[in-house]
């Protein structure tokens, strides 16, 4: 399956799309420098959620996807150097709007969980 939205993305700061169904996508954020938020070198929470936010845009992929709402819970701390896996699954389908469960792993631990609730538009949301 081709990715049909969010195609200008930064893939190093918002993470790489590995795998793409029908109602699923799979990401992972290689953490780097640029990332980090203090000299312990910790991420800025802004990349995890724009990682699990682009995974939801692309469990979506419609180009006229847009995040309405987020529930997001970080559950731990991710360092530079680690990758985050994130996967998008739908849970909920109703006509334009979908919701989207997104999970953040490392090595198997859950660093990331959220609920995306997206709105397909008829148009790009700027020509409205």
């Amino acid at each position: 399956m081709e990715l049909k939205t969010h195609l200008k993305l930064d893939n190093t700061l918002n993470g790489e799309l590995l795998e793409l169904k029908e109602g699923y996508a799979k990401v992972v954020l290689k953490t780097i420098q640029n990332m980090v938020a203090d000299a312990e070198g910790l991420i800025h929470g802004g990349f995890i959620f724009g990682a699990a936010d682009f995974t939801a845009m692309a469990t979506v992929n419609d180009p006229y996807v847009v995040l309405a709402k987020s529930e997001t819970k970080f559950l731990a701390p991710v360092k530079v150097g680690q990758s985050v896996t994130f996967q998008g699954k739908n849970i909920e389908s109703n006509a334009r709007k979908q919701t989207i469960e997104v999970t953040g792993t490392i090595e198997n631990k859950k660093v990331f969980v959220g609920t995306f609730y997206t709105v397909v538009l008829d148009t790009h949301v700027l020509n409205l």
